[in-house]
């Protein structure tokens, strides 16, 4: 579940340019495209994907941006043996995803994921344990695939409305 906020996220733009320039950069479930254009920005290439025709329709004629329209839950992973310098995620969580997000990142790619954790299902959606990471939950899977954890955060947030979130930001080794 995302949302169509117009600023990019303060952790996004934190770690963004650690992203190796001259690599490829994934904007995974992208919504509108405000992750998007922050790394376009950085003179970085991008592949936003998501389901949504209609916003990514909105990145049109944006440099540097290519769109792909996937079903990310139901259809096959749309980048089976392509690798990505930098892969962003917020604000959504399929976890059967996160194994094939980790595997996509190059040597020295960098992963910044931010979303929704338990404890949010008393601010509002999402409410349902399947969108809601454990405590812990990012850090054990960058631990897991041997990436080299930067900065790892969990808890409640006012910004840019009141929630539980959980933010990482990995790089995997060379």
């Amino acid at each position: 579940m995302h949302e169509n906020l117009a600023e990019a996220s303060a952790w996004v733009a934190r770690f963004a340019r650690l992203i190796p320039s001259g690599g490829a950069t994934l904007d995974l479930a992208c919504g509108s495209g405000r992750h998007t254009r922050l790394l376009a920005g950085m003179g970085l290439a991008v592949e936003a994907v998501d389901r949504d025709a209609a916003a990514l329709a909105q990145l049109a004629g944006v440099q540097g941006v290519s769109v792909r329209v996937a079903d990310l839950e139901h259809g096959p992973w749309p980048y089976s043996g392509r690798r990505f310098a930098g892969i962003v995620v917020t604000n959504y969580l399929h976890r059967a995803l996160l194994p094939l997000i980790e595997g996509a990142l190059t040597p020295g790619g960098v992963l910044i994921y931010e979303t929704f954790m338990v404890g949010n299902e008393r601010f509002g959606r999402p409410s349902n344990p399947d969108f809601l990471l454990r405590s812990q939950e990012l850090l054990e899977l960058a631990q897991a695939a041997r990436l080299r954890v930067m900065a790892f955060e969990e808890g409640e947030t006012s910004t840019p409305k009141p929630a539980m979130v959980q933010r990482l930001c990995a790089i995997r080794g060379r």
